[in-house]
């Protein structure tokens, strides 16, 4: 056998099967690894969309956050200030009442004074009339009279 026509044999096979292989096998290859490298460029920019939206979620997570303590912080300042308002308002009312109760108080007593003065002057009516009947009956005297006096100034 001759070298030559065996090495030219296999570089026509060698051929042959190259070119079977670039018009068979090689383009379902290269398109499956175009396809997969696709696949793969669109997974990197869905990771980094997911990334950018992540990023944007915390962003956006903070200042939701941010905006909810400060409208707590409204909130209770002011319930701070109506608490503060109603303790006012009942302090007020308190002090009102108090009057009220105060000048009903003091208009009882007046009554209750003047109730004590009317019965007084009744009393003292009462007495300076039986201290004239008493001085009528008896004899005009001096005496007697400083004596019936007396005893009706004891009386009151």
């Amino acid at each position: 056998m001759n070298i030559n026509a065996t090495l030219l044999g296999q570089t026509i096979m060698f051929v042959m099967f190259v070119w079977f292989c670039m018009k068979f096998v090689w383009p379902p290859i290269t398109n499956a690894m175009g396809e997969r490298a696709k696949r793969i460029a669109d997974g990197l920019a869905a990771g980094e969309r997911g990334k950018s939206e992540l990023d944007l979620a915390t962003k956006r997570s903070l200042e939701i956050l941010h905006e909810a303590k400060q409208k707590a912080a409204e909130v209770i300042a002011q319930a701070e200030s109506r608490a503060a308002q109603i303790v006012d308002e009942a302090k007020a009312g308190a002090r009102e009442e108090g009057e009220r109760l105060l000048n009903g108080a003091k208009a009882e007593i007046e009554q209750e004074v003047f109730r004590a003065r009317e019965a007084l002057r009744d009393q003292v009516a009462a007495l300076a009339v039986a201290g004239a009947e008493k001085i009528l009956r008896h004899e005009v005297d001096a005496a007697k009279h400083a004596e019936l006096l007396k005893s009706i100034q004891s009386e009151l």
